[in-house]
C-alpha cells in the first residue's frame, strides 16, 4: 500500500510539473487575480448543488436495498468525495458505501454495487451530452477534422460499453441466485468455505443492481443524472468564462469528456491529470491561450475539490473521524465487502443512528 501511495504521488507531481511547464507562472498568477469573482462564486454554488443531486440520485438506487435518509446519503457522499481528493487509489469510492451501509444497516456488498450503477449512469449522461454537442450544437470549426472522427468513434464505443454494462447489471439483478450458483461452480477448485463465501458475495453484490427491476426508481436515477452533469458543466463553464475564455455552454459537454478521462487517473484529487486534460481541451477546441488556460485549470480544479474537502473535514470532525481512520475503513471495506453491515461504524462517536423516512 505504501509503495502504491508513493507511486501515485510521484505520478501526480510529474503530471502537475508537466502541466505547469506550458505556462509563465507570473502571467498565470496575474490571470488568477483578474478572474471575475462573481462567476467564481456562481461556480461554487453549482458545485454545492452537484453533491445534493448526487445524494438524491443515490437514494433512488438504494431504494430496493433499504431505507436511507437524505442527510446520511449527503454526508457520506461529501466525505467519500473528500477522501477522493486527499487519499490515493480512489479510496473514496469504497468509503462512501461503507459509511452509508454502516449507518443505515444495509449490506455492504449491495451498497457498493450501487456505486458501480452510478458510474454507468454517469457514463450515459456524459455521452448523451457529448453527442448533443458533437452532432448538434458544435461549430464545425471548433473540432478539427482530424479529431472529429476519433471523437465520434470513441463516443460510440463508450456508448456500446455503457449499454453492455446495463445489460450485465440487468442479468445480475434478475438472476442473483443463478449468479451465485455459477460462481460457486466455478470456484470448485477452491476450498468449500471460500467458494461458499464467494457465492454469497456474488449474490449479495448482484442484489445491489435490483433497481433495474424497478423501472420507476431506475428512470428517476437516470433523470437525476442529467441535471447532475449539467451542474458539473455549469461549474466548469462559469470558471472558464471568468478567465475570459470564449467557450459556449454546450462546449463544456466536450470538455467534460476529457475531464472524465483525467479524473480516471488514480492520483489524489486527480491532481495533474485533471489540469492537463482541461488545458488540452480549452486550447485545442476553444482557442484559449496557454497562460489563461493554465490559470483556469487550476481554479476550476480548486473550485471543484476544495469546497468538498473542507465540508468533508467538518463532517469528519462532527463524526469523530480522522484520515487515518478513513484509510483503515477503506482498507477494511476493500478486504471484507461482506453482507451484514449493521452496527455502529468504527470511529463514529456513539455509533449515531437516527430513524427516519426513506426520503425527506
Amino acid at each position: 500500500m505504501h509503495t502504491r501511495t508513493v507511486l501515485v504521488s510521484v505520478l501526480a507531481i510529474a503530471l502537475f510539473a508537466w502541466f505547469l511547464s506550458h505556462a509563465n507562472l507570473a502571467s498565470v498568477w496575474a490571470e488568477v487575480q483578474g478572474a471575475r469573482v462573481d462567476l467564481l462564486v456562481a461556480g461554487f454554488v453549482a458545485v454545492v448543488l452537484t453533491y445534493a443531486i448526487r445524494a438524491r440520485r443515490w437514494q433512488y438506487l438504494l431504494d430496493p436495498i433499504g431505507q436511507t435518509r437524505f442527510r446520511t446519503a449527503f454526508r457520506a457522499t461529501v466525505i467519500g468525495f473528500a477522501a477522493l481528493g486527499v487519499l490515493p487509489a480512489r479510496a473514496g469510492d469504497l468509503l462512501r458505501p461503507y459509511l452509508l451501509a454502516r449507518q443505515e444497516g444495509l449490506r455492504l456488498s449491495a451498497t457498493f454495487a450501487t456505486i458501480v450503477m452510478e458510474r454507468v449512469l454517469d457514463l450515459i449522461a456524459v455521452l448523451t451530452l457529448l453527442a448533443l454537442y458533437v452532432w448538434g450544437t458544435a461549430d464545425p470549426a471548433t473540432i478539427p477534422p482530424a479529431l472529429r472522427r476519433p471523437i465520434e468513434i470513441s463516443a460510440g464505443l463508450a456508448g456500446v460499453a455503457a449499454a453492455t454494462l446495463m445489460g450485465l447489471m440487468w442479468l445480475l439483478a434478475t438472476h442473483p441466485e443463478r449468479i451465485g450458483r455459477l460462481v460457486f461452480a466455478a470456484a470448485r477448485v477452491l476450498p468449500h468455505a471460500m467458494a461458499d463465501r464467494l457465492a454469497s458475495l456474488a449474490r449479495t453484490f448482484s442484489e445491489g443492481f435490483a433497481v433495474v427491476r424497478q423501472p420507476r426508481s431506475l428512470l428517476a436515477a437516470l433523470a437525476w443524472s442529467f441535471p447532475l452533469w449539467v451542474m458539473i458543466a455549469a461549474e466548469a463553464w462559469l470558471v472558464t468564462v471568468a478567465f475570459g475564455i470564449a467557450m459556449p455552454f454546450t462546449g463544456t459537454f466536450l470538455l467534460q469528456g476529457l475531464l472524465v478521462i483525467g479524473v480516471a487517473v488514480p492520483t489524489p484529487g486527480a491532481v495533474g491529470s485533471y489540469h492537463e486534460a482541461y488545458r488540452i481541451g480549452v486550447t485545442t477546441f476553444f482557442g484559449a491561450a496557454g497562460d489563461p488556460a493554465v490559470a483556469a485549470a487550476i481554479v476550476t480544479h480548486a473550485v471543484s475539490y476544495v469546497p468538498v474537502v473542507l465540508a468533508g473535514l467538518v463532517f469528519m470532525v462532527q463524526d469523530g473521524l480522522s484520515f487515518s481512520g478513513l484509510r483503515a475503513m477503506a482498507a477494511d471495506s476493500a478486504a471484507r465487502p461482506l453482507p451484514g453491515a449493521e452496527g455502529p461504524l468504527p470511529g463514529i462517536v456513539g455509533g449515531r443512528h437516527q430513524g427516519g423516512a426513506r426520503h425527506p
